[in-house]
């Protein structure tokens, strides 16, 4: 398929055949595993699922296209072009998905929104640092209760203490967030306002790749 990298590369969450939600994976990932026939698009219509596969996804692409164009992202092909899936649904994986969200460096700036949590003021990520909030040299570890956003001139002046010893003031109690902190974020797009439904459940979340 000939489209624009730029939306081949947004996302679209991917269920489990029970549709529950597994993961964020690029629309060129999707639409793969749709035109193979394992996975089919789903998408949610006054308040209803509707399945399509490739060929039916085709058919309603033709008609989004006259009625409500600026409704979606489009890839354009030599001969037609299709509508943009938000959610696709494997056909035969029944795997449950993860539980934990993953701490990494890019889920943590999301968490605290790319703000340090001392002086509340936001940097971008490269001005940025991660604080221990009981220091590792205090017996402190490496886990979401304990981990902040800090800029660089704080955690300076932080150093090896707690924030009580620098008698610094934290600004956020750090906690493990129920799902994907990047995710969260990007639900605030309306485009992606029909994850939700599969997602404001704690029993499962959403770990981007």
């Amino acid at each position: 398929m000939a489209a624009e990298s730029p939306v081949l590369s947004s996302s679209v969450l991917l269920l489990n055949r029970f549709y529950m939600a597994l993961r964020v994976i690029s629309v060129q990932r999707a639409m793969t595993l749709v035109y193979r026939d394992l996975a089919e698009v789903v998408s949610v219509e006054d308040g209803q699922y509707l399945s399509y596969d490739f060929n039916d996804w085709v058919e309603v692409s033709t008609a989004r296209a006259s009625f409500e164009p600026d409704a979606h992202d489009w890839i354009r092909t030599v001969r037609f072009q299709i509508a943009v899936p938000r959610i696709v649904r494997l056909l035969v994986y029944d795997k449950l998905p993860r539980v934990r969200v993953k701490l990494s460096r890019r889920n943590l700036f999301a968490r605290d929104q790319n703000h340090c949590q001392y002086c509340g003021r936001r940097f971008s990520p490269s001005d940025l640092s991660i604080d221990h909030v009981v220091p590792r040299s205090q017996g402190g570890t490496t886990c979401w209760e304990n981990v902040v956003c800090a800029c660089l001139r704080c955690n300076v002046k932080k150093g090896g203490r707690t924030p009580e010893q620098a008698r610094m003031h934290l600004i956020n109690r750090p906690a493990r967030p129920r799902r994907s902190p990047i995710l969260t974020i990007k639900m605030s797009d309306s485009r992606y306002a029909s994850w939700k439904q599969f997602l404001d459940f704690a029993y499962w979340n959403v770990e981007l790749k």
